[in-house]
């Protein structure tokens, strides 16, 4: 948890405001306390948010969890791995007609290119990946994540894999 000090004052206010809701627009916050402190004309607001930190990993204001951008959290080489694994889990989806959150998240590709999964017992330790999952697609993943599908046939083994 973190805190965050906001004086509003009374006179020009414009400007702390947009800064203020700003920051409640971006966090997740967990309390505001207020409180107006009367001095004439130095007279102010003053907001203490509590709120998660950012690196906490909590939800966004909106219910959806923070984005994360991959290519700085990935290695260039895992980053290519994972951008295949998109690409692948793209035409599947497409194949299926499913969303491709539906298929496997990024979070779950991530963690196939971090956790270097080399076989389906690896791929099944990743949560979310279950046992069917990994029957029906395993075999596919497993040979992008070797490097084994070369950039052009990743959509065939898409198919392949929805087939299979």
């Amino acid at each position: 948890m973190q805190l965050k000090l906001f004086l509003i004052p009374v006179k020009n206010m414009a400007a702390a405001e947009a800064e203020m809701n700003g920051f409640l627009r971006s966090h997740r916050v967990l309390a505001v306390k207020k409180e107006f402190v009367p001095d004439g004309e130095n007279s102010f607001w003053s907001f203490c948010v509590e709120h998660l930190d950012h690196t906490a990993g909590g939800a966004g204001g909106d219910g959806k969890a923070p984005k994360v951008d991959y290519k700085e959290t990935l290695s260039e080489a895992e980053f290519v791995v994972f951008s295949r694994l998109r690409e692948w889990r793209k035409s599947v989806a497409e194949l299926e007609a499913l969303p491709v959150y539906a298929v496997l998240t990024n979070e779950q590709l991530a963690q196939m290119v971090r956790k270097k999964a080399n076989d389906l017992a690896a791929l099944r330790e990743i949560e979310g990946v279950g046992e069917a999952k990994v029957e029906k697609h395993g075999e596919a993943l497993l040979k992008i994540l070797a490097g084994e599908t070369a950039k052009g046939s990743v959509a065939s083994s898409a198919k392949e894999a929805a087939s299979g």
